[in-house]
């Protein structure tokens, strides 16, 4: 089994925006268990890290919260991305499929010298 690694410095805003495409909200942990299973469990991503980056999101209004019950009827905040939180996955999606792509030219290049 591969070792599981640390999410890379910048892309938890948008991994996490990623996760709430299509879905009408999601609580917390939820969001780590998705982006878990998604990864087969080798991506590594703290709560530590995880709150206070949606509340990062919140307040710059990517993402709107809202109370519920979870699904082991605790009180939950709920999160749902915003048109301005779309715009901005777009914004941060495009970027990174940039850099990926360039990443890649490295190591073609890399690989005939």
């Amino acid at each position: 089994m591969t070792r599981p690694i640390d999410i890379l410095p910048g892309t938890l805003e948008l991994l996490v925006m990623k996760a709430l495409v299509g879905v009408e909200s999601m609580h917390g942990f939820d969001i780590l268990r998705w982006l878990q299973a998604v990864t087969d469990e080798e991506l590594v991503v703290e709560e530590g890290s995880l709150y206070p980056a949606l509340h990062r999101m919140e307040r710059r209004g990517w993402l709107k919260p809202e109370w519920g019950v979870s699904d082991r009827g605790r009180r939950a905040k709920y999160y749902a991305i915003t048109s301005q939180g779309r715009k901005e996955l777009e914004r941060q999606e495009r970027g990174w499929l940039r850099y990926v792509a360039l990443v890649e030219k490295v190591f073609v290049a890399g690989a005939r010298v």
